[in-house]
C-alpha cells in the first residue's frame, strides 16, 4: 500500500506534458520487448521450415506393381499404397468434391484464409483448446508433406507460412494435383488412384459423382466414415459433400439425388489376385538384393514377369481339390483303425499332404506357374525351388539318355533279373554270379552279422523280374533293375554328368542307386531338366522376371533367355519318343485322355515319401509333386503315382485347352521303324506286337524277329 501511495504521490507532481511523456516512454519499451520477443519466436519458427523448392523434387512412397504375362496385377509391394496421377487423369467430380468440402476459396486465396483462421481460433479459445481446423487445402499440403501431426501454435505457424510459400511457387492446378494424390484414405492407401481401387475395385477415371462423393467425405477421419466401419454415417458424409457441391453450384439437385442412392461398397475391393503367392516371393528374393529395400517396396517400380494366370489360377485350385480329397480319405481311413494312444503318432498321422507344381516354356525357361505349396499363409517354404527330395523314377531318363550316349538304342535289350551290391570299403560292386534270390541268399550267407560288410538287393515295386526286355519297355514299365543295370555298364558317374548337363543344380552321388532317384532334387530343376529334352538338347534357365522399369517408365533390366547344348537334337528325340511311350502305354497312360502328344515319366522315392509325374509337350513341362514335409510314407498305397497323373491331367487339360495338339519336332538324322517290342528287331507280320519307334539313323534293327509268337 505504501508503494502505491508513494506512486500515485509521484504522479500528481508531474505535469500533464510529463505524463504524456512518461506514457510514450513505457509503451514503447512493452512495444519494444514483444517485438523482440516476438521476432525471437519466428526465428526459431522459421529457423527449421524446409524449402519449398524441395517440393518440385517431392517423391512420395509409391506401390510397386508385379504383373503377369498378359499385364494383370498379381502382388504388390508397398509400405503406403500410392499411384501418382496427373490432374487430368483425375476426375472433375473428384476435384470439385474436395474443393466443396474442404476448401471453397480455393481458386480465390492465396495461401491462407483469415475468416477461417479467427474461426478456428474463437473455437479453439473457447474450448481451450490448441490451434485446429481452419486449414485451406495448400495448409493440408504443407501439413502432410513438410510436417509433423503435432498439434501446437509453433507447428500452425509453419504450416500457414510454407502455405504462403507454396502458392508463390506453384500453381492452383499443381497444388491440388499434389493434394489429391498425397491425402490418407484409410486402409493404407493414399491418393485417390489407390483409394479407388481399394474402395470401388476401379481406376479413378471410372468413378461416378456418388463415388467421388464417398471418397471426398472419408477426409476428415477415414476410420470413422469408413463404409466398411459405419456404412449409416458413410452415407450421412457422402449426402453433405453432394449436398455441398449443390450449394456451390458444381452439381443440380437431381443429380445429387441420384449419387446419394448409389449403393456404397461393403467390403475392400482389390485388383489384385490373390493368386502366385510363392512365385511373387520367389521374384522378390531376386529383386530386393538388386535394387534395394527402398527402391523395391517405395519406388513404384513396374515389373513384368512370366507368370500366366491363366495356367496358375486353375493349377492351384486343381492340386488343393485333388490333396484335399487325399486328406478326407486319408482320415477316414485313419478313423477305421484301432486309436493310437501315442499324441506324436496321431499328429504325425493327421498332418496334411503337401504339393508342388510347376511349368516352364521349353523354348525360352520361362516360369508359367509355380506352387510351392498349398497354403502360402500357413508355409512360406517354397517347395518347388526350396524342397530337396528323392526324385524316384523320375530320374530315369537321365539313365537312359547315358544308355543313349553310351551305343544304346531303344531295341537294345537290358536285363531286368535280380542282382546284388556289396560294398567294399571304397566302391559298391556287382556280386557276381548273383543272378537270382537263391544265388544271393547263398552268397551273403557267410557275411550275415558281419558289421563291416554291407549288402544291397534292389528290387522293384512289384517284386517281380521281367528277365530280358528292350530299352523302350523297361522305360514304360519304369523297371528298376533294368536301371540299374544300365548304370552299371555305362557307370553312375556318366549317370550324375548327364544330370548336371540337363539341368540338376543339387549334388548327384554317383553310385549304383543312382538310377532309381537316391540322390536329393527339387521340382524346378526336374523341369528344367526335363524341358532340356523336349527343347531338342538345348538347356535354357528358368527366370521369371522379364522385365523392371522404375516410376518413370525407365527401363532398368530385360532379360533374355540363356540357352547351352546339353545334348544332340537326335538323341533328345529318341529320348522324348521312348517317354511318349511312358504316356501311351506304361505307368503314366493316365495322362493319355489328354488326347494330344506328350512325354513324361512317374515316379515314387522309397517307402512311398515322394511321388511325381512330369509331362512335357513340345512347348511346356510341367512337374507336379506331393508327400509329406515331415518325410513320412503316403499311406494309401493303392493310388500310388497314379494320383499326381491324376491332378497334372485335370490341370494340363484346362492350361491346353486352347493351344493346338502337335508334335515334337524331328529332327535330321532320325529314322523310324516297325520293330518287336519283345525282342527289340525288325518286326514280321506274324509278330502278334508292333512298335514304330525313332532311330538315330544307322542304329536301327537290322536283324529280322526270330521269335516264335
Amino acid at each position: 500500500m505504501d508503494f502505491l501511495r508513494r506512486f500515485f504521490d509521484y504522479l500528481d507532481g508531474l505535469s500533464a506534458r510529463e505524463l504524456v511523456l512518461k506514457a510514450v516512454y513505457l509503451i514503447g519499451a512493452v512495444s519494444a520487448v514483444l517485438i523482440v520477443a516476438a521476432s525471437l519466436m519466428m526465428r526459431k519458427v522459421l529457423a527449421d521450415i524446409p524449402s519449398v523448392d524441395k517440393l518440385d523434387e517431392y517423391t512420395p512412397s509409391l506401390t510397386t506393381y508385379v504383373y503377369d504375362i498378359n499385364n494383370n496385377v498379381i502382388a504388390e509391394f508397398s509400405v503406403e499404397k500410392r499411384a501418382i496421377l496427373p490432374l487430368n487423369k483425375i476426375p472433375v467430380d473428384m476435384q470439385n468434391a474436395v474443393i466443396a468440402m474442404e476448401d471453397q476459396n480455393f481458386f480465390r486465396h492465396w495461401g491462407i484464409s483469415p475468416r477461417g483462421i479467427a474461426r478456428a481460433l474463437m473455437r479453439d479459445l473457447l474450448h481451450r483448446r490448441t490451434a485446429q481446423g481452419g486449414s485451406t487445402l495448400t495448409q493440408q499440403l504443407s501439413k502432410l508433406i513438410f510436417l509433423k501431426p503435432e498439434k501446437t501454435i509453433s507447428r500452425k505457424l509453419k504450416e500457414m507460412i510454407l502455405a504462403l510459400q507454396i502458392e508463390r511457387n506453384f500453381s492452383k492446378q499443381e497444388i491440388l494435383a499434389l493434394y489429391l494424390n498425397q491425402i490418407y484414405f484409410g486402409n493404407g492407401v493414399y491418393g485417390v488412384q489407390s483409394a479407388s481401387k481399394l474402395y470401388f475395385g476401379k481406376d479413378v477415371s471410372e468413378m461416378t459423382l456418388g463415388e467421388c462423393a464417398l471418397l471426398t467425405g472419408l477426409i476428415p477421419s477415414p476410420e470413422r466414415f469408413s463404409p466398411f466401419n459405419n456404412p449409416d454415417r458413410a452415407r450421412q458424409r457422402r449426402k453433405l459433400v453432394l449436398q455441398r457441391m449443390v450449394e456451390e453450384k458444381y452439381v443440380t439437385r437431381q443429380e445429387a439425388d441420384a449419387a446419394a442412392a448409389e449403393p456404397i461398397p461393403t467390403e475392400k475391393s482389390s485388383l489384385l489376385s490373390s493368386h502366385g503367392a510363392y512365385f511373387v516371393e520367389y521374384i522378390r528374393q531376386q529383386l530386393e538384393p538388386k535394387y534395394g529395400v527402398s527402391q523395391l517396396w517405395k519406388g513404384g517400380m513396374k515389373i513384368y514377369t512370366t507368370l500366366d494366370l491363366a495356367m496358375q489360377v486353375p493349377a492351384e485350385e486343381t492340386m488343393e481339390k485333388y490333396l484335399s480329397k487325399y486328406d478326407e480319405d486319408a482320415a477316414r481311413a485313419r478313423a477305421a483303425q484301432p486309436q493310437d494312444d501315442d499324441k506324436d503318432a496321431v499328429e504325425k498321422s493327421s498332418a496334411a499332404l503337401q504339393g508342388a507344381f510347376v511349368i516352364l516354356d521349353n523354348r525360352t525357361g520361362a516360369i508359367r506357374a509355380m506352387i510351392g505349396g498349398r497354403n502360402y499363409r500357413d508355409s512360406k517354404f517354397n517347395r518347388v525351388t526350396q524342397a530337396a527330395r528323392q526324385a524316384g523314377s523320375t530320374f530315369k531318363p537321365f539313365v537312359w539318355m547315358s544308355g543313349l550316349l553310351s551305343g544304346y538304342t531303344p531295341a537294345t535289350l537290358v536285363d531286368d533279373s535280380p542282382m546284388a551290391y556289396y560294398y567294399d570299403g571304397k566302391d559298391w560292386r556287382l556280386l557276381e554270379g548273383a543272378t537270382d534270390q537263391y544265388a544271393i541268399d547263398l552268397a551273403i550267407q557267410p557275411f550275415i552279422g558281419n558289421k563291416d560288410f554291407k549288402i544291397w538287393v534292389p528290387n522293384d515295386f512289384d517284386g517281380k523280374t521281367m528277365g530280358w526286355i528292350t530299352m523302350q519297355r523297361a522305360l514304360e514299365l519304369s523297371r528298376n533293375l533294368a536301371s540299374i543295370y544300365i548304370v552299371t555298364h555305362v557307370g553312375p558317374t556318366l549317370v550324375a554328368d548327364v544330370g548336371r548337363r540337363a539341368g540338376i543344380n543339387h549334388n548327384l552321388e554317383a553310385v549304383p542307386s543312382i538310377g532309381l532317384g537316391t540322390s536329393l532334387v527339387n521340382p524346378l530343376e526336374m523341369a528344367n531338366s526335363f524341358s532340356t529334352f523336349a527343347n531338342g538338347g538345348i538347356r535354357v534357365t528358368p527366370f521369371g522376371v522379364l522385365r523392371v522399369t522404375d516410376s518413370q517408365g525407365r527401363v532398368l533390366e530385360e532379360n533374355v533367355p540363356e540357352e547351352s547344348e546339353a545334348f544332340s537334337p537326335q538323341l533328345s528325340y529318341v529320348l522324348v519318343n521312348m517317354m511318349k511311350g511312358v504316356v501311351q502305354r506304361g505307368t503314366g497312360a493316365y495322362a493319355s485322355r489328354l488326347k494330344r502328344p506328350l512325354a513324361g515319366k512317374t515316379g515314387t522315392s522309397q517307402d512311398s515319401k515322394d511321388m511325381w509325374f512330369i509331362g512335357m509337350t513340345p512347348d511346356l513341362t510341367a512337374a507336379a509333386w506331393m508327400g509329406y514335409d515331415d518325410f513320412m510314407s503316403i499311406p494309401i498305397k493303392d493310388w500310388s503315382s497314379s494320383l499326381t497323373v491324376a491332378w497334372w491331367t485335370e490341370i494340363m487339360q484346362a492350361v491346353l485347352k486352347d493351344q493346338p495338339a502337335r508334335d515334337f519336332p524331328v529332327p535330321d538324322g532320325i529314322v523310324f521303324v516297325t520293330m518287336d517290342p519283345d525282342t527289340g528287331k525288325l518286326a514280321l507280320p506274324t509278330c502278334k506286337k508292333k512298335l514304330l519307334e525313332a532311330f538315330v539313323k544307322g542304329t536301327e534293327p537290322k536283324e529280322f524277329c526270330d521269335a516264335q509268337h
